[in-house]
């Protein structure tokens, strides 16, 4: 029986610890983008759209990833939690 619930929250916590890293990985791919679009920027000095397509697909993580955390959200996978008074 104590086996049983220890099973239980290794599995939760595993799950919690996924979307850490999930969300957290998207992050690491934005901020990616974003220091590559100022790299190409200075770089190329707008000779090529290497720099548009950096801060595009910068763009499209970020709404793909607050689209991703609303259906979380909406699904229960994702509990928010308010501000304490």
């Amino acid at each position: 029986m104590a086996s049983d619930r220890r099973d239980t929250y290794f599995f939760v916590a595993g799950i919690a610890l996924m979307k850490t890293l999930f969300i957290v990985a998207f992050l690491g791919l934005i901020i990616y983008n974003l220091g590559a679009g100022l790299y190409y920027m200075l770089v190329d000095k707008g000779t090529t759209k290497r720099t548009v397509n950096a801060l595009t697909r910068r763009i499209a993580l970020s709404v793909l990833l607050i689209l991703l955390v609303i259906a979380g959200i909406a699904t229960g996978i994702i509990e928010p939690h308010g501000l304490s008074a």
